[in-house]
């Protein structure tokens, strides 16, 4: 078994390689076809390598390793064998039991995870073929994820001081040959922070892991599987407060005034300038005004226009965010998409923060080729002819220093399925966008008033005057609502005016991209393990998915219970925040990953103490959210396992109970109602939260009857 302890790689090695050549013969860029023996090219996945042999040579040999591919390309001087990885082969394990552990090492993912089996004669081939060569070339992904999976490869299998990095971002011929000819040394700062990041997760994930499992052992004896993270467990706190907030919501009751107008032959709406308003009362008091007046009086109209620019190209979260606005895709769903049209090289690499395209690359090639394809010769003929062939495209400020925003390549689609024919016009629509010019929409306000008690109406419209981009990427075109022509003074008959009763919503359910945009604006995980970590969450059972969208479950609730109560460190952004930070830091060699390493034990050896304290409570409590014991006192609310805190309830009910009762006076202001007529009109209403209907219906209720 190859294994590598966590400390190999020393903070002076590192230096030494960063400033000294790798090899006798290596420089600081190195063509592979200048190396003089044996070379293995490592692929991240099996269709890069496929690529990646083809734009080498023209005249390669396809060899077999049971059912694997690999590739043989031979020349007077040298021989390159082109082989391939599937994603990580390795993987953090230690054999202590107990915790807390600081002890690990990697080793082959297929010993000690049965899923991962597959991956065994991928290694196998990999050390078979790197026995035989003298020159090592990374050709992973670049990012931090392929910069760890190809060094750990050549780490345990190769020589580290004869490797190199092939750097691209799309996986087109002409890329994949100049990143061969223009090879570097190892990214060791990238590989630094990846190694950090991972064993970073690792220390903090299974500590955590095996505290809380080890408190359900205690209570229970039974092995239950439990999971928190460092980017993880924060996430889940954050779904949890939107749900509970869900969950006792009451709504008020609220009224919104609107006023038919005509003016000639065109009828249109108002509305009163401050709606919602807040009683019945009131809202009637100004509808008898209006139409005792019969007329509005215009106090101004004005007309607006308005430049719309074009989004910058896609980063990931964008078109993850687009793909599931437009087409609802979960963000995983897309990022996987995305990457596979990569892999067929039909886009440039997705797992990127950017939104500039490079100023290398040949905008005007790529039109050409994408213009073959029948649904977009039209829109390209347009673009070149609104151009001028001037081919400037709108940036945004997000900037990657590994890879460009996402774009096309201009090959040509073959068998694309549905979806992914979906999230492929996405990439081509709004990378054409970034080229056309603004949108000029016109906005239409006008201010009308009551003769006699100076109440205030609104009314707006929108037109767009010149599509410019949206003509390319439509999917924010605004719907036309056109007013007619008024003027200062000018007298509007009333029609009609309506008081509608409506009332406030509580917060939206949470969507899976509704979580990862979250994840991205507090600065926690990164654009490639956002999505997987939302999937995490689902897989261990502490979410569910409904038609509406993320429900939290008993167990969820109870982890984040337990964490925040006895690990409230772990539950907070800012102390996650603080360890993205350092693993930047390493990244750019201000700080070691040992050092970090070493800040992260120490936080957690503290956390540890605290929770061993109170580990038979940690362990009652979650015991009780899985449904093995229930030897305590029950809430009474019959569908609730959770203990009582007061008043025979949970802590939740309580406070449902409690906010239950003191909304009913504001009710009372606004809409003048007896208190049982207030509880089944809140029963009957879907928006009340699930634990006011529970308290409504288990106690209030029967009280009154």
């Amino acid at each position: 078994m190859y294994s590598y302890n966590h400390k190999t790689t020393s903070k002076a090695y590192i230096e030494m390689v960063r400033n000294s050549h790798i090899g006798a013969d290596v420089q600081v860029k190195t063509s592979i076809w200048t190396l003089r023996g044996p070379v293995l090219v490592i692929a991240e996945k099996p269709k890069a390598a496929k690529k990646i042999v083809e734009a080498l040579s023209q005249h390669f040999i396809t060899r077999k390793y049971g059912n694997i591919s690999y590739y043989e390309i031979k020349s007077t001087s040298q021989v390159i064998y082109v082989a391939s990885a599937v994603g990580h082969l390795y993987t953090l394990y230690t054999e202590l039991q107990e915790y807390p552990v600081f002890e690990y090492k990697w080793v082959p993912a297929y010993v000690i995870d049965e899923e991962k089996k597959y991956t065994r004669l991928y290694l196998e081939l990999l050390d078979k073929l790197a026995h035989k060569c003298l020159y090592y070339v990374n050709a992973c992904d670049y990012d931090i994820e392929g910069s760890v999976i190809g060094y750990l490869i050549i780490k345990f299998h190769g020589d580290e001081k004869r490797a190199f990095r092939a750097k691209f971002s799309s996986l087109v011929h002409s890329e994949l040959k100049s990143s061969f000819e223009n090879l570097t040394s190892l990214d060791y700062d990238m590989i630094e922070s990846g190694l950090c990041r991972h064993e970073l997760d690792w220390v903090w994930g299974i500590n955590v892991s095996r505290a809380l499992m080890k408190a359900v052992f205690n209570a229970t004896k039974r092995k239950i599987t439990l999971s928190a993270g460092r980017v993880q467990t924060p996430t889940l706190k954050f779904i949890t407060e939107k749900e509970l907030e869900r969950a006792l919501f009451i709504p008020l009751p609220q009224y919104i005034v609107t006023v038919k107008l005509r003016k000639t032959d065109r009828v249109f709406t108002a509305e009163f300038i401050e709606n919602p308003v807040d009683s019945v009362n009131n809202a009637n008091i100004i509808k008898n005004t209006v139409l005792r007046d019969k007329y509005l009086l215009v106090r101004e109209y004005t007309i607006e226009k308005r430049k719309l620019t074009p989004p910058p190209p896609f980063n990931l979260s964008d078109l993850q965010y687009e793909a599931a606005r437009i087409f609802g895709f979960s963000p995983m769903k897309t990022q996987k998409i995305a990457e596979d049209l990569y892999l067929e090289a039909l886009i440039s690499y997705p797992r990127t923060n950017s939104q500039k395209l490079p100023p290398t690359l040949n905008y005007r090639e790529i039109l050409q080729k994408l213009s073959r394809i029948n649904k977009y010769e039209t829109l390209i003929s347009q673009l070149i002819k609104e151009t001028r062939g001037v081919l400037r495209p709108v940036e945004g400020e997000k900037e990657d220093p590994a890879h460009p925003a996402i774009y096309p390549t201009g090959n040509i689609p073959q068998n694309l399925t549905r979806e992914q024919w979906a999230i492929y016009d996405l990439v081509v629509r709004r990378f054409l966008a970034a080229f056309a010019p603004n949108a000029i929409i016109s906005y239409t306000r006008a201010l009308l008033e009551t003769p006699s008690a100076s109440y205030k109406f609104i009314c707006s419209g929108i037109n767009v005057e010149f599509q410019g981009w949206l003509i390319y990427y439509p999917y924010h075109t605004p719907s036309t609502k056109i007013l007619p022509k008024l003027t200062r003074g000018e007298r509007i008959e009333v029609v009609s005016v309506i008081v509608r009763e409506s009332y406030t919503r509580p917060p939206a359910k949470l969507k899976k991209i509704d979580v990862l945009k979250w994840m991205e604006n507090v600065e926690i995980g990164t654009e490639s393990t956002r999505a997987p970590i939302i999937e995490k969450l689902f897989e261990r059972k502490y979410l569910k998915n409904t038609k509406n969208g993320i429900e939290i479950t008993d167990l969820g609730l109870g982890v984040v219970e337990v964490i925040s109560q006895f690990f409230p460190e772990l539950t907070s952004i800012d102390l996650t925040r603080k360890f993205e930070q350092l693993i930047s830091e390493v990244k750019v060699g201000s700080k070691s990953r040992i050092q970090v390493i070493e800040e992260a034990k120490d936080v957690i050896r503290k956390l540890l103490e605290s929770f061993n304290q109170q580990i038979d409570n940690i362990g009652i409590l979650l015991a009780s959210r899985l449904g093995i014991i229930n030897s305590y006192a029950k809430c009474s609310i019959p569908t609730c396992r959770r203990e009582i805190h007061e008043n025979s309830l949970c802590k939740y009910h309580s406070e449902a109970l409690k906010k239950l009762r003191e909304s009913y006076g504001e009710w009372y202001k606004r809409k003048n109602i007896t208190y049982k007529e207030y509880l089944k009109k809140l029963l009957s209403m879907r928006s009340t939260g699930i634990f006011i209907r529970d308290v409504i219906e288990h106690v209030e209720l029967r009280k009154l009857t």
